[in-house]
């Protein structure tokens, strides 16, 4: 009996020094809250950031530079003639990005506003462009093969948006059916910076010196 109790003892004391243990542990390593799972890779950012502007010319990769405009700081400017993307930083600076524009015909000039953006967006053609080119697809979900890249802005209630591009050699020409587009590493930057309600002011086609192309969006 002596040897059962004695037993028994010991166990209560080890029980005690382990939920002793427990207590400390949890006190000094509070728990972490749950952590959702990454998206999937063609869901991300792109990472690579010198993939696309390897291939640029050195005028149309992402720089910041002296730029004097009345706009105020935040707004997109877009050079149509000379193929850049200008945000408005102030103090006579803006950051500047290549862009490639509306082929002949499909130039346009205005203010708009950035009304929505999309990680990814999926692309649905307009009935305008489906016309056009009826070869082309009803629709086409977001990923790296979509046209569209791996950003958009939408400008005001128009079918034109601000994105990106998985060509980097359409960058300074004149291939789209109005849409400003940017290579993916540079419409991913620009996104990080541009708020719903961005003003974006589109100047007016004055000089022919880019390259014409047959760009479908």
């Amino acid at each position: 009996m002596h040897t059962i109790s004695l037993f028994r003892s010991a166990a209560a004391v080890v029980a005690i020094a382990a939920a002793s243990a427990f207590s400390a542990t949890a006190s000094a390593s509070p728990f972490l809250p749950f952590q959702p799972s990454q998206p999937a890779p063609m869901m991300q950012a792109p990472t690579d950031q010198g993939s696309d502007e390897a291939e640029l010319p050195a005028r149309f990769k992402r720089q910041i530079v002296d730029y004097r405009t009345s706009e105020v700081p935040g707004t997109i400017v877009i050079d149509t003639p000379n193929t850049y993307l200008y945000l408005v930083l102030g103090n006579g600076r803006a950051m500047r990005y290549g862009i490639g524009v509306g082929r002949e015909g499909f130039t346009w000039s205005g203010t708009q506003n950035v009304t929505k953006k999309a990680e990814w967006p999926d692309w649905t053609p307009p009935p305008e462009m489906i016309e056009r080119q009826p070869y082309l697809p009803r629709f086409m979900a977001g990923g790296p093969g979509n046209p569209l890249g791996a950003r958009a802005m939408y400008l005001g209630g128009s079918v034109y948006r601000i994105h990106g591009t998985n060509d980097p050699s359409t960058i300074g020409h004149r291939v789209s059916s109005g849409c400003i587009r940017l290579t993916n590493d540079d419409v991913a930057d620009l996104y990080g910076h541009v708020n719903v309600g961005t003003k974006v002011v589109v100047l007016p086609m004055t000089q022919r010196s880019a390259s014409v192309g047959n760009g479908i969006y």
